[in-house]
């Protein structure tokens, strides 16, 4: 190769390596809770889908403010047909008939005002409804996001506790090779590495699952495939009372609004029955042209409203005013009992958490350092290492759940008030 060539390939490689160190070293997209739940409100499927149901009411408000069509007629009458040779001038002006009409239905009692109204009100209903969707999307991907944060927090655990455990097996085997341990013992802290490995594979797939579920919820093509989460994992107390909180929900809520907003379009549909119970005219202009002379004639026509006066849908209207009554009543009971389940469920959960973070974390730690120094050392058996090692694994794992269940216990508190950020 020549020096000129080897130089080139040189600049090259100097050139390319930089990008792909770059490349590798942004790793995979994360990203938080709020930027998971914006991404959600923006790609979710089902959400998209629920919010076409406001453009097809917004689209029922149109054909809800339309007025009546006039409707146009024509006739010609005793045209010689089968008599061509009848056909001229003076017959047709003489003796032929030919008509044509203009009718027009008026509506009365303000059908078309109150039809607008009627749409206008389910529309609005519609609206909250799907806020209420949202409010149910945000806590679906806050709840998963904690459960991938768990599941990364236990897999950061298994790990620690297999890098922890591999050294006291390497001891454990110098221990033996230089006669201070039995074969026994040194094979039963061998097969314990097993246990350790499984627990490693488990937390692995525990969070390959739970990213997949926060992956449909914020739309699947939405996010990389190797996308991961920020945030932190921790403990934060909730301090606001429950007052406050119920005071909150019933201004926030959607799903109460929507209720609220049930009972103006239930008033709204009784109000389009009455006008619907109008009896409507029809008038008719005709233009007539017979036996060499030209004519107008006017007519109106109405319904004698003897028998049908819309009487039945007028009551069912009137009832359905109750029944949406009764429905904004359960509808707020229902925020009231959300969020005092919710507010106690945070409050049980904020209970267990303290007491682990009180001392029995640092108590299971300690117990564990004590026992594995000792084991190593030739002061403690072989079960009583192994017992403090369950114990610390089970308390910490026992810990992140806790603190796990706290953390959605508080996502739950959030969407019974209907905000993100507690007052």
């Amino acid at each position: 190769m020549r020096a000129q060539d080897l130089r080139v390939l040189i600049l090259a490689v100097v050139l390319c390596f930089p990008a792909t160190t770059q490349a590798q070293s942004q790793g995979p997209v994360r990203i938080t809770l709020d930027e998971a739940i914006q991404m959600a409100l923006q790609h979710n499927h089902a959400l998209a889908a629920a919010r076409t149901v406001i453009q097809q009411n917004e689209a029922s408000e149109i054909t809800a403010n339309l007025r009546p069509n006039p409707v146009f007629t024509a006739d010609a009458q005793f045209l010689p047909v089968f008599n061509p040779n009848r056909f001229s001038v003076d017959y047709i002006n003489t003796t032929a008939q030919f008509d044509a009409g203009l009718s027009y239905l008026f509506e009365r009692g303000k059908k078309r005002q109150h039809r607008l109204q009627a749409a206008k009100d389910t529309t609005a209903v519609t609206r909250s409804t799907v806020a209420d969707n949202e409010r149910t999307l945000e806590f679906n991907v806050a709840s998963q996001f904690v459960s991938v944060q768990l599941a990364e927090s236990t897999l950061a655990l298994a790990q620690e506790d297999l890098k922890s455990f591999q050294n006291t097996v390497d001891i454990s085997e110098a221990r033996y090779k230089a006669g201070d341990i039995s074969e026994g013992d040194f094979l039963k802290i061998k097969i314990q590495v097993l246990q350790f490995h499984s627990d490693v594979a488990q937390a692995q797939l525990a969070r390959m699952q739970a990213l997949v579920g926060l992956r449909q919820f914020l739309g699947y093509e939405s996010v990389p495939a190797d996308f991961d989460v920020a945030g932190d994992f921790d403990y934060s107390p909730v301090t606001v009372k429950l007052e406050d909180l119920q005071a909150k929900a019933l201004q926030t809520r959607p799903d109460f609004r929507a209720a609220q907003q049930g009972v103006t379009a239930a008033q709204s549909q009784y109000e389009l029955q009455k006008a619907i119970g109008k009896v409507d005219v029809t008038g008719t202009a005709n233009y007539d042209h017979v036996s060499a002379t030209s004519a107008a004639s006017f007519f109106g026509s109405f319904q004698i409203p003897i028998f049908n006066r819309n009487q039945g849908e007028i009551a069912r209207t009137h009832y359905a005013i109750t029944q949406a009554q009764e429905l904004e009543r359960a509808s707020s009971d229902q925020v009231m009992s959300d969020v005092l389940d919710a507010y106690e469920g945070v409050h049980e959960n904020d209970q267990v958490v303290s007491l682990y973070r009180a001392g029995y974390l640092d108590a299971a730690k300690q117990s564990r350092d004590i026992s594995e120094y000792a084991y190593k050392r030739g002061a403690a058996s072989l079960l009583d290492y192994l017992d403090a090692e369950r114990s610390y694994r089970a308390t910490e794992l026992a810990y992140r759940q806790s603190l796990a269940a706290y953390l959605t216990a508080v996502e739950q508190l959030r969407e019974a008030v209907g905000v993100r950020s507690l007052p």
